[in-house]
């Protein structure tokens, strides 16, 4: 993994260098940081969600521009997504409870990924300094963390619990965003917005039920 991630930082770079020989900012690959905040939330087949859990999200994002008002957008993110349910027999803790009636458990899941969005990006014409844009396509992560507290009725069961064999390698989402990006100069660029990312797998690897964990991104990130 390690290795995959240090080839895919090379590339990244190598375009940005090359994209240098262009005359126009909106064409080649720009490359960019990020750092921003992720409002966590979950989806239980056998319980419910409990609302939003702050997470965060950092690392690099790319846009390849193949014409002036179209981009295939990607990035190499760390990303942290939390989020609480409350499951009906939750395992593997309800093996040590001795009990035939239903238990409810509220659970927090704190899952932690390198994320690689493959999108489209479509984007207006500059309005003075200021262009809008709207984002579409599939978030691809491979889990790098997974810790889990649990609780039955305000009692403590598990804190910090690694659930890394509980839960699946791959996750898959799907990204719909939108904001703007405001020039700086010539060649950086600010860029804000909002981004939703639903969650359509399985993020658990036990049993018959499906949890699927999703997020809202206040992306805030600079091109440079």
């Amino acid at each position: 993994m390690k290795k995959t991630v240090f080839a895919i930082l090379l590339a990244l770079f190598a375009l940005n260098l090359n994209a240098q020989q262009y005359a126009s900012p909106y064409y080649g690959f720009r490359l960019g940081l990020t750092a921003h905040p992720t409002f966590g939330f979950m989806k239980a087949e056998n319980g419910k969600g409990n609302g939003l859990s702050l997470g965060f999200s950092y690392g690099l994002m790319g846009d390849f521009n193949f014409a002036e008002n179209y981009s295939f957008a990607t990035g190499l993110t760390i990303t942290t997504i939390n989020g609480k349910t409350t499951q009906i027999n939750a395992m593997p803790y309800h093996q040590s409870v001795s009990s035939s009636n239903p238990v409810a458990y509220d659970l927090k899941y704190k899952m932690q990924y390198i994320e690689v969005p493959l999108t489209i990006k479509l984007k207006t014409a500059k309005i003075g300094d200021l262009r809008w844009y709207g984002q579409f396509g599939l978030s691809n992560d491979f889990k790098i963390g997974a810790k889990q507290d649990a609780e039955v009725n305000g009692t403590g069961v598990a804190h910090n619990q690694n659930i890394k064999d509980w839960t699946r390698f791959y996750r898959a989402g799907l990204i719909i965003g939108g904001g703007a990006e405001f020039d700086l100069d010539g060649k950086t660029s600010l860029m804000m917005g909002l981004t939703l990312n639903n969650g359509f797998t399985n993020v658990i690897s036990y049993g018959d039920n499906s949890v699927r964990n999703h997020y809202v991104g206040v992306n805030v990130g600079v091109f440079f």
